[in-house]
């Protein structure tokens, strides 16, 4: 389904999937060559600030890179769903973020409209709540360029849901062009859950922002990561054709 808002209030403009990049492109066989480069003995790799997938000489490959903040009240996961993007271990301990964070994460993904691959690099940010409210200068550094934002709450924890709100009014403004994209963690405890599913359906018609549902051990596969990231993706690709009325890639890149 299909929601659309004034382009010019810079509100969401949200896309139906698959419209702007090949749907569960990691599942088709012509994307293995790519998806390979992004695994490292069978576990997802980790790549460091100044590294990049290594292709073959004969496949030019261009990577577009996007800042990305992990908005949420402490102990909604932002450290360990950063984790889990970046295929890494998921700590076992909740501790809060001293400072701010910084995680890779690349993802090659296919173009539909002319078959163009490209890499896409997300900088995720996350910041502890504590460390915003003692000190004025980091939530600033976190929103500066910043390309897009995921809010997460928890489905254990109603307040986390009820602050939703306010996370988005602290951290974005209407007249922001950011993607923005709501992130629901430990989903897989639906037995513990506060949140239920009419009010996440009130949330996504009231607000105009799809919500993603994450939980459960990360595995090998990229089943429970790509429709967040294919997501991000393509909405955050979709707002730079707007933004520069479809202007050729080699100004993007």
């Amino acid at each position: 389904m299909e929601h659309e808002r004034d382009e010019s209030s810079g509100a969401p403009l949200l896309i139906p999937h698959g419209s702007v990049i090949v749907a569960d492109w990691h599942r088709c066989p012509d994307s293995k060559e790519y998806f390979s480069k992004i695994f490292q003995k069978k576990r997802r790799k980790t790549f460091g600030l100044l590294e990049a997938p290594a292709m073959p000489p004969q496949i030019h490959v261009d990577t577009v890179r996007y800042k990305v903040f992990l908005a949420g009240k402490s102990g909604v996961g932002k450290t360990a769903l950063a984790a889990r993007l970046g295929g890494s271990d998921i700590p076992t301990m909740h501790y809060e973020t001293t400072g701010i964070e910084t995680t890779a994460v690349f993802w090659p993904v296919k173009l539909k409209d002319n078959g163009q691959v490209l890499f896409f690099k997300f900088h995720f940010w996350d910041c502890g709540e504590n460390a915003l409210r003692r000190f004025d200068h980091l939530l600033p550094s976190c929103k500066e360029k910043m390309d897009a934002v995921l809010f997460l709450f928890c489905f254990t924890d109603h307040g986390s849901f009820e602050d939703l709100s306010n996370q988005i009014s602290r951290v974005s403004h209407p007249s922001h062009r950011i993607v923005k994209l709501v992130v629901g963690t430990k989903f897989d405890l639906f037995m513990h859950t506060d949140v239920t599913e009419r009010e996440i359906r009130t949330f996504q018609e009231t607000s105009g922002l799809p919500v993603f549902r994450v939980g459960g051990d990360v595995n090998a596969g990229l089943g429970e990561v790509a429709p967040l990231l294919n997501a991000l993706a393509e909405h955050l690709w979709h707002q730079d054709c707007v933004t520069a009325s479809c202007a050729p890639l080699s100004s993007q890149v």
